[in-house]
């Protein structure tokens, strides 16, 4: 039987104090609903249904080229009454999986486990069983451990209130009775709201089936309410993925002092010092080692390279045995190939840095094709800006450029010249000579340093 995925999305989430729906607030560099979004795409479902409501133009925003079909809820009046929207929208006879957008951590696998059960359950939902069961919906059984009912904390007598299997809020419903459960919801409650977890009491009625599946880990159905929760959430999320590169042999010197915000694969003997952060894919080869209070993002670093601390590097390839930092900064469209190293205080950006070559301290180079073996002085800039414009330098193998150097782009500096220190490049400099443009030094006899002047009172 097909699939459609309905993610429930329209709530404003008042409780986080914010202008921006609570489901496009961000967990681990990506929004809560892409999480739910990603974990629905695995199972390769025939439609993907968010209902939005409060600031639908911004999660729409959020979620562009997502393939998603998205449905309104002008007026908010309870999941259940979210759930009728679609029912216009989705494929006649297909399974309904409803997920919520504020639950990120739910597991593709933990999903596939309820739609590939072979039951005739006309419903079936996601148990599970919290420490403390307060504010969940409770799963009602009759004594041969059939599901009865869904009862929400505001309408449990006390008895009821002593269960502690809970509802996740993840329920799954066949094609066929869809229409009818829905249709059969009221919103005779506390909340005067139509409650989507009625259709386990309507389906009982009507004498159908209902099944449940126990989620194994609670925190897999964590929701998000708040600031504090959102905040639990991302530590459980940087916890299983610090588990997961430890698993997989990583040195970690504080798993509670790494942030792993998107994808990362790592090769043997990887180290990873404390505060760093992961944003996008990151590769991350063989022996390579990653200093305390580093940021990196979308980048791959090949085996053996040591980036030092508090360095910055954002959409860059990094070749075998290189050595970045400490400060240093590389930007976007930087290549480093084998055994380059970069130092303190350097910033790289839409460069190429050959074999070998060398930009120790102190340094900006942009807009730049260097080549091997290459030497450059402290100091040395690349003006590659005109304030309109940018232009290319281009500097080959074996150039020594000597400290306090501006190279004023376009220009190149040929295979094995030398750069003389304190000089300004705006012309070609040729092969296997010296280049040098430096002003008069002038001493001017009988200068006096200036006196303090005394301030009048």
């Amino acid at each position: 039987m097909s699939l459609t995925v309905v993610i429930l999305a329209a709530g404003q989430g008042t409780r986080m104090k914010s202008a921006r729906p609570k489901v496009i607030h961000e967990l681990a560099g990506k929004p809560l609903l892409q999480h739910v979004v990603d974990a629905s795409l695995a199972l390769e479902p025939d439609q993907l249904i968010t209902v939005v409501g409060h600031g639908a133009d911004q999660v729409k925003d959020a979620m562009q080229e997502q393939g998603l079909i998205f449905v309104e809820q002008l007026e908010q009046l309870g999941t259940g009454h979210a759930l009728a929207q679609c029912l216009d929208t989705i494929t006649p006879g297909n399974k309904v999986l409803v997920l919520s957008g504020d639950v990120p951590l739910i597991r593709a696998a933990t999903l596939a486990q309820m739609v590939e059960q072979d039951s005739e359950a006309a419903v079936c939902i996601l148990g599970f069983k919290p420490d403390n069961p307060f504010g969940y919906g409770r799963i009602v059984r009759h004594p041969d451990a059939t599901v009865q009912a869904i009862v929400e904390q505001k309408d449990a007598n006390a008895e009821q209130l002593d269960i502690d299997e809970c509802y996740s809020g993840i329920m799954l419903i066949r094609g066929e009775q869809l229409q009818q459960l829905v249709t059969s919801l009221d919103k005779h409650n506390a909340q005067g709201e139509y409650y989507l977890t009625d259709v386990v009491g309507i389906a009982v009625g009507m004498g159908e089936s209902v099944s449940a599946v126990l989620c194994d880990d609670p925190r897999e159905v964590s929701g998000i309410n708040d600031q504090q929760q959102l905040a639990a959430v991302e530590a459980i999320y940087r916890s299983h993925q610090t588990e997961l590169l430890m698993k997989q042999g990583v040195k970690l010197y504080d798993p509670a002092r790494v942030d792993i915000r998107g994808e990362i694969t790592v090769g043997r003997d990887v180290e990873i010092d404390v505060n760093c952060v992961f944003e996008g894919v990151v590769s991350l080869g063989d022996n390579v080692r990653i200093g305390a209070n580093c940021v990196i993002r979308n980048t791959s670093i090949g085996a053996g390279s040591d980036i030092k601390p508090m360095t910055s590097i954002d959409e860059a390839v990094i070749g075998r045995g290189v050595s970045i930092g400490p400060f240093a900064r590389i930007r976007p469209g930087a290549e480093f190939d084998d055994a380059a190293k970069i130092g303190n205080f350097v910033e790289v950006k839409k460069s190429r840095i050959g074999k070998g070559s060398k930009i120790s301290h102190l340094s900006y180079i942009g807009d730049t094709e260097m080549g091997g073996g290459v030497n450059i002085g402290a100091g040395t800039i690349v003006c590659n800006y005109d304030g309109i414009n940018k232009f290319k330098t281009i500097i080959e193998d074996g150039v020594f450029i000597g400290s306090d150097t501006q190279l004023v782009a376009p220009v190149t500096v040929a295979k094995n010249a030398t750069i003389g220190a304190g000089s300004t490049i705006t012309k070609d400099a040729p092969a296997d000579a010296l280049t040098l443009s430096r002003a008069k030094q002038v001493t001017i006899n009988g200068w006096s340093k200036p006196v303090k002047q005394k301030e009048d009172n």
